[in-house]
């Protein structure tokens, strides 16, 4: 995969240290509007990367990159990777991947028109506790409850809050917010793990501007509910847990670094009871705690399964993934309207 850089924020900065280790992957260019020139040309240096654009059709036109990763802000996703398809193009789109479903369908649809691969970079469809999640979850029996916890003050809202300039993360004409920012990662995992909700409601916490800057999102499923909790304006110990009839599976971290994953469950080969420390009769239960390897860094694995996909073609993989990503977006667009959040079009 011969790879171009779409942007010089952060999240660039992090994914140019983060694909060092993956085999057949090239850092072959970089992109920057003209006043971030100098800080394209700084990347390019450090990594060797051989093209240098501040004029992104003229990347799509020219450059020897087959794929792109775009990590600028929210509202840039869907224009960025179109227009980047209709030069035929792979793409790599960061979080969230646009702000509007019949967007994110569009951006499907013409992948699959043009024979080219579009993936959704967020790590968590990427890492072993996820994996093995979705091996453990029918060992919890029916499940009965879902909560997500994702909540982190951002480095951004003391700038917020003083007012004068708006930070991106903070302005909904850029598609920021808690909902889209942080609590995606709980969605997915939920979406992931139970398929699309039948409805979702969002009760969020709005700052002056209307932005959610923290929020509960509400997933109705079948004879349970998943309770999904983002917050940038404070903190909070972070966590997963999924609970059935039959046990429960509990992350004890940040949603996006998940690294240790415990099960419990009722021992089927037991049906005795037992004592808990409080003297209350219960089930004897298995437990099993998994621990994910050490990684490189949390986006490395992602594009390690990025470039294995394109090299070997493997569309079946990456339709499954992006069908996740379509139908997250669906989600968060129905409970963000539902909430009177209200996003410009672009």
């Amino acid at each position: 995969m011969k790879l171009a850089f779409i942007g010089t924020g952060k999240i660039v900065s992090d994914a140019l240290g983060a694909v060092e280790p993956v085999d057949n992957l090239e850092r072959t260019a970089i992109f920057a509007r003209p006043r971030s020139k100098g800080k394209a040309q700084a990347f390019a240096d450090q990594y060797q990367i051989p093209e240098v654009y501040t004029d992104y059709t003229q990347l799509l036109e020219e450059s020897t990159a087959d794929t792109v990763y775009i990590g600028l802000i929210n509202s840039a996703h869907y224009p960025y990777a179109k227009q980047a398809l209709e030069h035929g193009k792979n793409v790599i789109l960061e979080k969230p991947f646009t702000g509007f479903y019949d967007q994110a369908v569009e951006l499907r649809d013409l992948a699959k028109e043009k024979g080219r691969f579009i993936f959704e970079a967020v790590t968590i469809l990427h890492n072993e506790v996820f994996t093995e999640m979705k091996k453990n979850v029918a060992k919890l029996g029916n499940i009965k409850m879902a909560l997500c916890n994702y909540s982190q003050y951002s480095s951004r809202y003391d700038a917020y809050k003083a007012g004068g300039e708006v930070p991106h993360a903070f302005d909904p004409a850029f598609y920021g917010g808690a909902l889209y920012d942080i609590n995606v990662y709980n969605v997915h995992y939920c979406v992931g793990l139970f398929g699309e909700p039948n409805d979702a409601t969002y009760y969020p916490n709005l700052g002056p501007n209307g932005v959610d800057t923290s929020g509960t999102l509400v997933l109705s499923y079948d004879g349970f509910s998943a309770v999904c909790t983002g917050a940038k304006d404070s903190d909070s110990p972070c966590y997963l847990s999924f609970q059935g009839d039959q046990g429960f599976m509990h992350v004890a971290s940040k949603p996006n670094i998940a690294s240790e994953l415990t099960t419990t469950y009722v021992d089927p080969n037991n049906h005795a009871t037992v004592r808990d420390a409080a003297g209350a009769e219960v089930r004897a239960t298995i437990t099993e705690d998994f621990k994910a390897g050490a990684v490189y860094h949390r986006m490395t694995q992602e594009f390690s399964d990025f470039s294995r996909m394109i090299d070997e073609q493997d569309f079946a993989a990456a339709y499954q993934l992006l069908d996740e990503s379509v139908a997250v977006v669906g989600v968060l667009e129905k409970a963000r309207v539902k909430a009177g959040i209200e996003f410009p079009r672009n």
